[in-house]
């Protein structure tokens, strides 16, 4: 059974709405990160961080990412809206069936970074809400 977590923007956030595109920005802006702390380290960091490739189909609403070894398989990103949030926008974060443990370790893992970045509100695939926006 497939499991799902969600990235809302909401008011506070760094951001409104984000495309697919610069969500793919992001992503690839943390493997470069991840990049340099190995480099610090003297070890391929990148590798063992971010084991995945980013792969498109013909559908501008979803991409995912294709894990490059045994242990890692899919991770889907898409892009929506709330309706009964006020048309908040979210990002999608779906681990479909098949995918491994370490799959989940690591979707949490950038959900986590991504949520941080853009300040927003991030419910896990357990359900627990952590709040990266600033709140009064």
């Amino acid at each position: 059974m497939s499991q799902s977590a969600t990235i809302k923007l909401v008011q506070g956030s760094a951001v409104s709405e984000l495309p697919l595109d610069q969500l793919k920005e992001k992503l690839l802006h943390y493997r470069e990160q991840v990049a340099l702390t190995g480099k610090q380290l003297d070890w391929n960091y990148a590798e063992a961080a971010f084991p995945y490739t980013i792969e498109s189909k013909q559908d501008d609403r979803w991409f995912y990412l294709q894990g490059t070894t045994p242990q890692y398989k899919y991770i889907i990103f898409g892009n929506g809206n709330s309706n009964g949030e006020g048309g908040l926008s979210t990002i999608q974060v779906v681990l479909p069936d098949g995918s491994t443990h370490g799959d989940k370790a690591k979707a949490n893992e950038l959900c986590k970074y991504l949520a941080k970045q853009l300040q927003a509100e991030l419910t896990l695939f357990n359900g627990r809400t952590i709040y990266y926006n600033p709140r009064k």
